[in-house]
């Protein structure tokens, strides 16, 4: 294990967020996307998380690696996403990236807003 990948232990990868990034990054023929997810402040509870396809990975960066995939986080989200949980869901509301993240005090009905 890399030290990039011990640092990065406190943040998960669920199987089913890796294999659905490794299933679109098929999709784009481009094997240097990498999944970054974010915080920024805005929705209904002050926080709202983001997920962008990146080819560029900063220094800053924490990354998680499985299975040959990438996650990304830049060092001002690291601290409200210690200890989430990165996932990809299928339901009657859609499929999605969702974070389930135990630091949140409350979130929003629409589930990408949240309160620390």
């Amino acid at each position: 294990m890399s030290v990039v990948q011990q640092m990065a232990m406190p943040l998960f990868f669920s199987d089913s967020a890796v294999a659905k990034v490794k299933e679109l990054i098929e999709e784009e023929e481009n094997p240097g996307l990498k999944l970054r997810v974010f915080v920024t402040g805005g929705g209904c509870s002050g926080f709202q998380y983001g997920f962008s396809f990146d080819e560029n990975q900063d220094d800053e960066d924490t990354v998680i690696e499985r299975d040959g995939v990438k996650l990304l986080v830049d060092e001002m989200s690291y601290q409200y996403l210690v200890g989430a949980t990165i996932d990809y869901q299928e339901g009657l509301q859609g499929s999605q990236f969702v974070v389930q993240n135990p630091n949140a005090t409350s979130t929003c009905g629409c589930g990408s807003s949240f309160t620390i």
